[in-house]
């Protein structure tokens, strides 16, 4: 586990004491020891200390005790039940031009939350409500209306609201339709297949008529991808040769890629697009924690000649056209025909290990952190 170090009044640093594996990746949910306030009145939260060079580790994040925020006119203060991790955040405490700006040494660590409203001064919102937002690694939170969502518990769990009805789920609903733009018959390839936005990419292929081919980590993942979400055939990139297993499962090549890890799988895939390919470029975790960029073969040539296109994916580019997203998500998951995992952490103060898990491909379906009760 991991234990938290007095460091001056009210600052606490994580030290690793034992494996941060934390648990099996086989099992269904991960549980471990809540952390609570240590005295009322008290918010915890996970500050960036450290900018990492390569993969993070726990003693790049402190834990600090702060009074719990006062919302002001128009403000609601949300107490967090659930806290979402996901591969983007290595990007984020990286000091590099990107999508959005990083996460400042000694700062909150970002991230999505599913939470409990605890005081309310908006008319639009009401103590007990459950909503999602951006409010990070802290126990509570400000947000001001118009970055709260409403949460349902009785159409679905207020987890999926951080997975298959959230952001990955959109990511995986817009990229898929938009940008891999498949046709019924074709072949779509997925990496990292039975993951938060993976999994979802495949069954919604399959659901629109296409091949739905997934490349995993564990014999365990493509098990899980072949029993329960449905791929045609799924490739261990572990064990196989990726290589060869592209040639004996998609014979006639590939029509859609949706990259969720970069790397030499992409390098690899690139052999196999067909003409007017379409490459979806959701993620690159393979390459999140190299010091410097790996030297490879450009791709340029094999996109003119297959005429194929390679285009970028940011979910937030879709924002107008959420409800979209939802209401299809929602209606395939209420039918049965979208299933999903969850591997849920207990405990703010195993935030860090958690990320370093989800960087390394060690968690089995949508990473969550439990940092309060849950009402629902």
């Amino acid at each position: 586990m991991f234990s938290a170090v007095l460091q001056g009044t009210n600052r606490l640093r994580l030290c690793a004491t034992s494996c941060w594996l934390l648990a099996d990746a086989r099992c269904y949910e991960v549980r471990f020891g809540m952390t609570t306030p240590s005295s009322t009145g008290t918010n915890l939260r996970v500050l960036l200390a450290n900018r990492p060079k390569a993969e993070p580790r726990v003693e790049d994040f402190e834990l600090l005790e702060a009074p719990i925020p006062d919302p002001r006119n128009n403000e609601v203060l949300v107490r967090t039940i659930y806290l979402s991790i996901d591969p983007y955040m290595r990007g984020r405490i990286r000091a590099t031009k990107s999508y959005a700006a990083p996460v400042a040494i000694g700062e909150v660590m970002v991230g999505g939350i599913v939470g409990e409203v605890v005081e309310s001064k908006s008319e639009r919102f009401k103590v007990g409500d459950i909503v999602e937002s951006r409010l990070g690694w802290q126990q509570y939170g400000i947000a001001q209306p118009d970055d709260l969502r409403m949460v349902y518990p009785e159409l679905a769990p207020i987890t999926t609201a951080l997975g298959i009805l959230g952001m990955p789920g959109q990511t995986a609903y817009f990229g898929l339709l938009d940008v891999g733009r498949p046709r019924p018959d074709e072949t779509v390839l997925v990496s990292a297949a039975s993951g938060a936005v993976g999994g979802v990419v495949g069954q919604i292929a399959r659901l629109k008529g296409c091949r739905a081919i997934g490349i995993v980590g564990s014999a365990a993942k493509r098990e899980y991808a072949l029993s329960e979400l449905g791929y045609e055939a799924v490739i261990d990139r572990t064990i196989d040769d990726v290589g060869a297993e592209l040639s004996a499962t998609c014979p006639d090549g590939v029509d859609v890629y949706f990259d969720n890890v970069g790397g030499h799988i992409l390098d690899l895939v690139l052999d196999h697009i067909n003409l007017h390919a379409r490459i979806a470029i959701c993620g690159m975790i393979s390459e999140y924690n190299l010091p410097t960029p790996e030297l490879a073969v450009r791709p340029t040539r094999t996109l003119l000649t297959r005429r194929a296109r390679m285009q970028g994916l940011l979910v937030s580019d879709y924002a107008d056209r959420a409800d979209e997203a939802l209401q299809q998500l929602g209606g395939w998951v209420r039918s049965g025909a979208l299933k999903y995992r969850e591997d849920v952490i207990e405990g703010l103060e195993h935030a860090p290990a958690a990320l370093i898990r989800v960087l390394r491909g060690e968690n089995f379906g949508k990473q969550l952190v439990k940092v309060g009760a849950d009402p629902t």
